[in-house]
């Protein structure tokens, strides 16, 4: 059995909001931070293509205990999309595959057909990803020269604006539910104008709760350790869409223990109480505890516990 690692004493425990720079992937900007920074316990919540930039959540030390709860909001994006070139990983990054005409469209009727994305609720997942297939990224089958399973997706598409059309080219912002593939709704909509499209830049504003204006480049917080501390986020902070409920000793000791405490006991501001209902639990002095769900039993409705965090 291998020994775990050993937490260092420069270890953060929270969420760093990352704008990530377009070239290297979402987990080489990770690897400098755990090298420049010594941040052993290392996650994200949400990865970036490598052509892409903008909003990647961090996670450290015990926020990586939040990734299944920062990955399942909407995330909204800014792109730009070229018609008439098709590829087979969707973007400007894979090898083009076909060429076609597009002057028989008129602005309006690709604006027309971008703005048609809110009506999708399925998509093909891109080729060259790394959603698996018994076990292997797609993008290793890709290259390894083998048939690629085509594999769909449940999406939902909350709102789409055409922020400029110039064609061939077309800029726009969109809002989506988590794991849509931005250029496979790029790709589909080549795909129904008869001239394909790619994926040519694309910018992750907002990854529900934080945006870019939270976010803080790689080379400032790998440049100036000094300041790394305070650009984390602490565990606290780190759902503030989250109800707080704070709780006496003796509650936070029998939630150590795994014990579902009833909620009218343990109230949290701001929340109902209602089944389906999910708060974050403190101890006496603020210090995050666990994630609860509020959930029915014997006829009570009591927190029951999702994620320790001690």
């Amino acid at each position: 059995m291998g020994r775990s690692r050993k937490r260092g004493a420069a270890q953060q425990d929270g969420v760093l909001v990352l704008d990530k720079p377009g070239g290297p992937t979402s987990a080489g900007c990770l690897n400098t931070i755990r090298r420049a920074l010594d941040q052993g316990k290392i996650g994200h919540a949400g990865t970036l293509d490598p052509m892409a930039t903008g909003v990647l959540l961090v996670l450290l030390g015990h926020g990586t205990k939040l990734a299944p709860f920062l990955t399942e909001g909407p995330k909204t994006y800014v792109g730009e999309l070229r018609l008439g070139v098709s590829t087979d990983s969707y973007d400007a990054q894979g090898e083009v595959v076909a060429e076609k005409p597009f002057d028989h469209l008129s602005p309006a009727d690709v604006e027309s057909a971008v703005l048609d994305w809110e009506a999708l609720t399925t998509q093909d997942v891109p080729p060259v990803s790394a959603a698996k297939h018994e076990g292997r990224p797609l993008y290793a089958l890709a290259r390894a020269g083998k048939d690629v399973p085509v594999k769909t997706k449940a999406i939902e598409i909350y709102r789409v604006q055409v922020l400029e059309t110039a064609l061939p080219l077309v800029r726009f912002r969109v809002t989506v539910s988590a794991g849509t593939y931005v250029r496979s709704l790029v790709h589909s909509l080549g795909i129904r104008l008869g001239c394909g499209a790619m994926l040519t830049a694309l910018t992750r504003e907002r990854c529900h709760p934080f945006g870019l204006d939270q976010a803080h480049g790689l080379d400032d917080v790998v440049g100036k350790p000094e300041e790394f501390p305070g650009r984390v986020i602490p565990l606290r902070d780190a759902l503030p869409h989250w109800p707080l409920a704070t709780l006496t000793g003796e509650q936070a000791g029998a939630v150590r223990n795994g014990t579902w405490l009833p909620v009218a006991q343990a109230p949290a501001p701001g929340a109902t109480g209602a089944p389906g209902e999910r708060v974050m639990l403190a101890d006496p002095d603020g210090t995050p505890l666990a994630l609860a769900e509020a959930k029915e039993r014997d006829g009570s409705v009591y927190w029951s516990i999702l994620r320790g965090l001690w």
